[in-house]
């Protein structure tokens, strides 16, 4: 039988890489999901898939995870088609049939939206992730999911909260789990723990079939790209700094900061 392009040729991996890259992988992930209980026994999970690296692997780990776990819970992929000129839309289609994964094709012209609304040479992001957002929290109304995962990883926190800090003096960021504002939804990131590096090697491991984005991904003077340059020069000079600001997220002293609304300075205890 003819092996298909994003099947894995067992012969053709170095089988010790592969295994320290997946079991890394699937420690991080599992850590997340049970530190912010993301999934809970009887959760649908909208698994919502791009063809980037970070929703491929994504996938392949909460599929993996679904086997092994204690409690049962349902995944269905779904994928956004936002009408970009030469996106190949037999891949995922094709690869999720393969794989025997629930999932849902969404057809939705953000793509002119944001061309149209957008000057050329302007940051696209905003506007493209708000749609695109939208789209998704009314596709999982539709579907009955109980949670929202995005492929959000580490990197994309850290980024964010120096975007925050560094243009809207807002100590924030892309939290691991989140009530929408509807109410509707919980959105979970189970890739919060991951280098983007770790996952594009499993990525290219797995040899999945990526499908480059050509709007958002494509603005290298963007301030998320600037901000994404800073961290690869950390990571080149100054090894486990990226990882020390993701663990000081989650090391928090409201008192050591100048947030009198999160801490009562008045009446200090």
């Amino acid at each position: 039988m003819k092996q298909t392009s994003h099947e894995i040729d067992a012969s053709a991996l170095e089988l010790p890489t592969f295994a320290r890259v997946e079991r890394k992988i699937r420690s991080a992930v599992g850590r997340a999901v049970s530190d912010f209980s993301m999934i809970e026994a009887g959760d649908r999970v909208m698994v919502c898939l791009s063809g980037g690296a970070d929703s491929y692997t994504m996938l392949d780990i909460l599929l993996s995870l679904q086997k092994s776990a204690p409690i049962d819970f349902e995944l269905i992929a779904v994928n956004l088609d936002q009408k970009q000129p030469d996106f190949p839309e037999h891949i995922l289609p094709e690869y999720l049939r393969a794989l025997g994964v629930d999932f849902r094709i969404v057809e939705e012209d953000t793509y002119s939206v944001v061309k149209r609304l957008i000057p050329e040479g302007k940051t696209t992001c905003s506007l493209c992730s708000r749609l695109r957002r939208g789209v998704l929290y009314n596709t999982a109304a539709e579907l009955g999911a109980t949670k929202i995962a995005l492929g959000h990883h580490a990197d994309d926190i850290v980024e964010t909260l120096f975007l925050n800090l560094f243009f809207n003096s807002s100590l924030k960021t892309m939290p691991a789990k989140l009530q929408s504002d509807d109410g509707r939804n919980v959105v979970i990131r189970p890739l919060a723990y991951l280098r983007e590096s770790l996952i594009k090697q499993y990525a290219e491991l797995r040899d999945f079939p990526i499908i480059p984005c050509n709007l958002c991904g494509s603005q290298p003077n963007s301030q998320r790209q600037k901000v994404k340059a800073m961290l690869a020069q950390w990571d080149q000079l100054y090894p486990g700094r990226v990882e020390n600001v993701l663990g000081g997220l989650g090391r928090v002293t409201p008192s050591h900061l100048l947030d009198r609304d999160l801490f009562d300075f008045s009446n200090p205890q």
